[in-house]
């Protein structure tokens, strides 16, 4: 399912120029406070009308200023899960996700409420109301509430913004389950790397309402920016493969190689994704012996990059997966470091990323 939006908009002194395509899976909204993010998302539902655009799903027109055509939200079968559960406080959480099916016309009716409660891990919570429920209890049941209704797309604006860490913390995972097991395409607004790094497939970067950038989750939130408002560094896709309490480390499998995390928390058959600073990253001509490094993994030379303070940031592709270091112009030198060059990198740390 293909989602294209090429839209421009103008708010005041505030103007709006954006143009990206959302496949299947996660596509983020990310970008600083102020960048247009909720607004490409209200217009994508048909909240906002933009000076001029045209959108698209799977080839159905719903925005199209030059042809006068703006399809009502109502009839365009979007999901929408706000910051807020705006969930109905006189209903019972049975009643209001039940609502959200009852919005959705019988013949498209596709997913079964107990299917939706089991994913969402709100069966025990039918009976009772808004009000007896934590935070992260009412967006569960809110996303829920979204998705009976059937939609052909799911808009989900900063829909952790208003919970604490510890709340956060208790949804992604659902978040991640619905990810993966649901055919149904998410457009994600968000400001939170540790989210956007953790739930999405790709990314499109906003500043100042123009796209700065749009890619995968590692190739946008790999490298340093001050829009992302991270260093740089690798954002690695890998699976657990075992856990081994005794020694304190996880085995997590990437597209070729393994790396070993401190961490004994983690359920083999998960899959999660790893931050690598680039400034932990060193590199070697041979196989370095006697170190104390757990992870060394051989690679060859993509990029060579000069960040123009003395550093360089070299990219190294081991397998599927690309790893940045950020190492001194002078070792670039003296290693005598090119493009298509086989080194190794020895990853000093790792992380977690979204815990």
């Amino acid at each position: 399912m293909t989602l294209t939006v090429d839209i421009r908009h103008h708010q005041g002194d505030f103007q709006l120029d954006v143009s990206f395509t959302s496949e299947r899976g996660v596509t983020a909204l990310f970008g600083r406070s102020g960048s247009g993010k909720t607004s490409v998302l209200r217009i994508v539902g048909g909240l906002v009308r933009p000076t001029e655009g045209r959108i698209t799903l799977d080839g159905d027109v719903l925005l199209d200023t030059a042809a006068q055509i703006h399809t009502p939200s109502h009839q365009r079968r979007f999901g929408y899960v706000f910051q807020e559960p705006r969930l109905f406080p006189h209903l019972t959480v049975r009643q209001n996700l039940l609502y959200g099916r009852w919005l959705a016309p019988k013949a498209q009716r596709s997913q079964e409420p107990s299917r939706i409660f089991e994913m969402l891990g709100i069966s025990g919570l039918l009976e009772r109301r808004p009000a007896t429920l934590s935070g992260g209890e009412r967006q569960r049941v809110a996303i829920g509430r979204a998705l009976l209704s059937s939609p052909r797309l799911l808009l989900m604006d900063e829909p952790l913004s208003a919970l604490d860490d510890a709340r956060k913390a208790e949804i992604l995972p659902y978040l991640e389950r619905l990810r993966d097991e649901l055919v149904l395409p998410i457009l994600y607004v968000s400001h939170s790397v540790p989210e956007v790094a953790r739930l999405a497939d790709r990314v499109v970067v906003l500043a100042d309402g123009r796209v700065e950038g749009a890619g995968s989750a590692s190739d946008m939130l790999g490298s340093g920016s001050s829009s992302t408002g991270r260093e740089a560094g690798s954002v690695l896709s890998g699976i657990v493969q075992s856990v081994d309490v005794e020694a304190g480390l996880s085995t997590i499998r990437l597209s070729r190689d393994t790396l070993l995390l401190p961490r004994i928390d983690l359920v083999p058959g998960v899959r999660l994704r790893l931050h690598v600073p680039a400034r932990e990253v060193l590199l070697a001509t041979v196989r370095p012996q006697g170190i104390s490094a757990l992870n060394i993994l051989e690679g060859r030379i993509v990029t060579i990059a000069a960040t123009g303070d003395g550093a360089a940031d070299i990219g190294v592709r081991c397998g599927d997966d690309l790893l940045q270091a950020r190492i001194t112009e002078v070792s670039v030198r003296r290693l005598g470091l090119v493009l298509g060059m086989s080194v190794f990198a020895i990853v000093k740390t790792v992380a977690l990323d979204g815990h």
